[in-house]
């Protein structure tokens, strides 16, 4: 186990950060010449989720008795997804002796943007975002589908800053049993082999008129709504420590 202490400094420093980051997210994009404003925005917000990620999920693991050197983290590595042989037995003849000559070649690498390893075995993925509607709701699903074809066990989670996938996704210190909304989980109910774990880092729904990175508007980390995440991902390590 993790000494109390240091627990609570790792947690203050992940909220100075998001603090820090947000803060100077607005003058980072205003001076960006290359990309557009909005897009340096929702990168920046992003990327601030993903180098976070690891961050909370080292702390649950630890708070769970997991030995530090056991837990490692890739986000690079894309994982060769072969053609469907059932898609393929479907194809008119010639189409299907050009695939099965060469069917080492046909493959659809996929990856997420977090992958978590026990003992170098990859057991969780996670989809960092700055914010998730149900239209890239879909595209997640695909994503760890095809990741799940290769990696069965596979644990599937979705990071957010913000939601507005509606529901309660963003209402604070919601338990594990949070209702979630009714499009997503329409959605879900077409993965069903995805069981995809939502959670979201900041009280309320996102509002397009009201970014988070504009002083007026800024949201607090708040620690109690760390805590709440980092106790998801408790109960997800736990088993695996």
């Amino acid at each position: 186990m993790i000494p109390e202490c240091e627990s609570s400094a790792i947690k203050q420093n992940l909220i100075r950060s998001y603090r820090k980051i947000v803060a100077g997210i607005d003058e980072q994009a205003a001076s960006d010449e290359e990309r557009a404003y909005g897009g340096v925005i929702r990168a920046a917000k992003g990327k601030l989720v993903e180098e976070m990620a690891p961050h909370i999920i080292m702390l649950a693991w630890r708070e769970v008795g997991g030995y530090q050197e056991r837990l490692t983290f890739g986000d690079s590595k894309r994982y060769n997804v072969p053609i469907n042989s059932e898609y393929v037995k479907c194809l008119p003849q010639a189409v299907k002796d050009e695939i099965n000559a060469k069917k080492n070649q046909y493959f659809y690498r996929a990856h997420v943007d977090v992958h978590v390893f026990v003992d170098k075995q990859l057991v969780i993925g996670v989809e960092c975002k700055a914010y998730a509607e149900n239209a890239m709701l879909k595209r997640i699903l695909v994503d760890f589908q095809l990741l799940k074809y290769i990696h069965p066990s596979l644990t599937c989670c979705l990071l957010q800053l913000e939601s507005m996938l509606g529901g309660d996704y963003s209402e604070p210190d919601k338990d594990t049993s949070m209702l979630g909304s009714k499009q997503s989980h329409t959605l879900m109910s077409y993965f069903p082999n995805v069981e995809l774990n939502i959670l979201t880092l900041l009280d309320g729904d996102r509002k397009v008129g009201r970014p988070i990175h504009k002083p007026r508007y800024f949201k607090e980390l708040r620690l109690g709504r760390l805590e709440h995440v980092i106790s998801r991902f408790q109960q997800l390590l736990n088993p695996l420590r």
